[in-house]
């Protein structure tokens, strides 16, 4: 996060207090078990697909509710209407149906788990068009048995393509920041938060975790040395380089789409202005010349320009630039207080936070060819949105039931899913690239 909490007249107390209780240190800590979410879904959206999943045969034998958490994973895209269904089928089965159709039942999903002699697992399903009595094509993969979640989020994936025709996000990661026991976690998992690994825990504060185009390295503020300070942390051996150590603080870090610079808030010169530089720290270029608060940078897709927020004036707005410099305007007029700005993956969407009132702070969306802004989520202390790489959920973080969770929503806020933890606190989401 940026210097908001503490340099704005009108600053976001709860919100930007938690921001700031995290940070890396102690790579060698005995690190927290990996938090448990319930899923909570809820709403009705507008045109959804009905779709039976029944449970794999000899699904059990994997460990994982393979068919469960891909009926998970369509029902949170917002796109399909998940049918109870209990019946045992396999890809084998001949599906009547005439049956199926009685149920209003428009596609249907059948599967089997078989364990292979070198101890991987088979998976293997098949998609039915119910309406039109045909076979849609499976496919079958062989994994280990610690990839048997991410085989059924790929299978889940290749339904939504076949069904809606542009790529789903169940089989990319996410990262996010979490506190359990005094402890504070890095964690990358799934797209629905579950399994994953802890890529740093400790006492101290990390916040504003930020991924590379590729998906290979993230980058964050750690607090480790009693100071903000900028590092990039590569996921597959756990190297890590700082790449911001200036005098003040060096927050706010987000890389260019091509990967080759970051762009940050520092401090150095006095006030909090906009930097980039190389993805090695070199290179430093100041970007604003104000003596306002400049802060939370963020590429737009092309890399032509970076929205940041600013109260230059006199209150948190956002506006964007040139990537490499030059004259600024200002893109949000709705309210006295927007932040945190984030743009969807194909250029036509941001989505912020909005301050109503003195204390409720709301996820919006806005067209940014018609500049319409809608509010989309129910809950009043929203944070960090970030956008799926297919650019149809956006992931934020929130305070429900007196926990910090996150939860994912369609662009409309018709559909949302909660995913709550049972170990932890849960913020800072930041939702990966494709690859994987």
């Amino acid at each position: 996060m940026s210097e908001l909490n503490n340099s704005l007249p009108n600053p976001l107390p709860n919100l930007l207090r938690r921001r700031e209780l995290l940070t890396a240190a102690g790579l060698g800590l005995s690190l927290p078990a990996l938090a448990q979410f319930r899923v909570e879904i809820s709403g009705v959206g507008g045109t959804q697909t009905p779709i039976a999943i029944n449970d794999f045969r000899d699904e059990a034998q994997t460990g994982q509710p393979v068919a469960a958490i891909i009926r998970a994973d369509l029902e949170r895209s917002g796109q399909f209407r998940v049918t109870p269904n209990t019946a045992p089928m396999s890809e084998t089965s001949l599906p009547a149906f005439n049956e199926w159709r009685a149920k209003a039942v428009d596609a249907l999903v059948a599967g089997s788990a078989t364990r292979l002699a070198d101890g991987r697992y088979d998976l293997r399903y098949k998609l039915w068009d119910v309406v039109k009595g045909q076979d849609q094509g499976g496919e079958s993969q062989a994994v280990a048995a610690d990839d048997v979640r991410l085989a059924a989020h790929r299978i889940a994936d290749s339904i939504y393509q076949k069904l809606t025709g542009e790529r789903g996000v169940f089989a990319t990661r996410m990262a996010y920041v979490t506190k359990a026991g005094g402890r504070y976690s890095l964690r990358i998992t799934d797209a629905d938060g579950e399994g994953g690994q802890i890529a740093l825990a400790s006492p101290e504060p990390i916040i504003s975790p930020a991924w590379s185009p590729d998906g290979k390295e993230l980058a964050y503020v750690s607090f480790e040395t009693r100071k903000a300070v900028v590092w990039v942390q590569e996921l597959a051996t756990g190297r890590r380089r700082m790449v911001a150590n200036f005098r003040g603080s060096n927050s706010a870090p987000a890389f260019s789409p091509d990967g080759q610079r970051l762009a940050m808030t520092l401090s150095r010169d006095g006030g909090s202005q906009l930097f980039v530089m190389g993805r090695n720290g070199d290179n430093v270029k100041r970007l604003t010349q104000t003596r306002a608060i400049d802060t939370e940078p963020v590429f737009t897709p092309d890399g032509q320009k970076i929205y940041f927020v600013s109260d230059r004036g006199g209150s948190p707005q956002i506006y964007r630039m040139p990537a490499d410099g030059g004259e600024a305007e200002r893109v949000t007029f709705n309210g006295s207080y927007n932040i945190s700005p984030t743009i969807s993956p194909d250029g036509r969407t941001l989505a912020f936070i909005t301050r109503e009132g003195g204390s409720t702070f709301r996820l919006c969306v806005m067209d940014l060819a018609s500049g319409v802004v809608q509010k989309i989520s129910d809950t009043t202390d929203d944070e960090s949105p970030s956008f799926a790489p297919n650019g149809r959920l956006i992931v934020y973080a929130t305070r429900s039931g007196g926990r910090d969770v996150l939860v994912t929503t369609t662009l409309d806020g018709r559909i949302k899913a909660k995913l709550v933890s049972t170990l932890a606190d849960v913020r800072e989401p930041t939702w990966g690239p494709f690859g994987r």
